[in-house]
């Protein structure tokens, strides 16, 4: 079994301008604990959920309307062997316009099937993007992790080992 990273894809009726401006404001959709800038080359930002998920982010690529990649630099995960699982992966986000719509091609490379944490963060990722990005991109309010409350299932699962 080859490994393959981790993708998802949402379509959406709003410009690619609207879908850059979401994707580089965290807080709306992954979680309102984040410290530092999120929007432009070189920026760095700490994200971290309970004692469970930490990580430092810094925004490696950023050509507005189309595309923003992140260089995980730090990470930790209290669930796994190795805290460091994430650490030099690329999440990244690819915008186009397709058939009169907003196409968001979201990748976390280096994200594959072959780290303890793929089903958590497939999960995770699946709902930030398909639920909350979406939510903040089509309305305008996302549903990021809020002071430290669970956002998924498999976060409460997480916060009570």
């Amino acid at each position: 079994m080859s490994a393959t990273d981790f993708t998802s894809t949402i379509k959406v009726d709003q410009s690619p301008q609207e879908v850059f401006d979401a994707v580089t404001n965290v807080r709306g959709w992954w979680s309102e604990e984040i410290e530092g800038n999120t929007a432009q080359l070189n920026d760095v930002f700490d994200y971290h959920y309970e004692d469970v998920h930490r990580c430092k982010i810094k925004l490696i690529e950023v050509i507005e309307n189309q595309k923003v990649v992140w260089l995980v630099e730090e990470n930790y995960f209290k669930f796994t062997q190795d805290k460091t699982e994430w650490t030099g992966t690329k999440p990244t986000f690819e915008i186009a316009e397709k058939d009169g719509k907003t196409e968001l091609l979201f990748t976390h490379f280096g994200l594959t099937s072959e780290y303890e944490c793929f089903q958590i963060c497939r999960d995770a990722w699946t709902n930030y993007i398909q639920n909350s990005l979406k939510k903040l991109i089509t309305t305008g309010k996302g549903e990021p992790n809020a002071n430290g409350k669970p956002q998924t299932e498999n976060e409460k699962k997480l916060s009570e080992k």
